[in-house]
């Protein structure tokens, strides 16, 4: 299997895996913030999906979008705190 290949493996995976914690966050667990935390889950699958980012389109290249994922990351826990 191709570098490539492997990559985008990994982003399918990491997509899915985002996409389904944030519906399941969404519908199951409806607690205090589990909506902003749903909407961050979501960013990151729509951040991750190969399909969207192949062409580069927006001009958003990989680093961009790696930063804004780490951005994403490190700012649930802002959500995640009493309001």
């Amino acid at each position: 299997m191709q570098r490539g290949a492997q990559v985008a493996l990994i982003g399918w995976i990491l997509s899915f895996v985002f996409l389904f914690a944030g519906l399941a966050l969404r519908q199951d667990m409806p607690v205090g913030g589990s909506g902003a935390l749903s909407a961050l889950l979501l960013a990151m699958a729509a951040l991750a999906c190969p399909m969207v980012w192949r062409d580069s389109p927006l001009g958003i290249s990989r680093g961009q979008r790696i930063a804004a994922a780490l951005i994403l990351i490190f700012s649930a826990p802002l959500v995640l705190l009493p309001a």
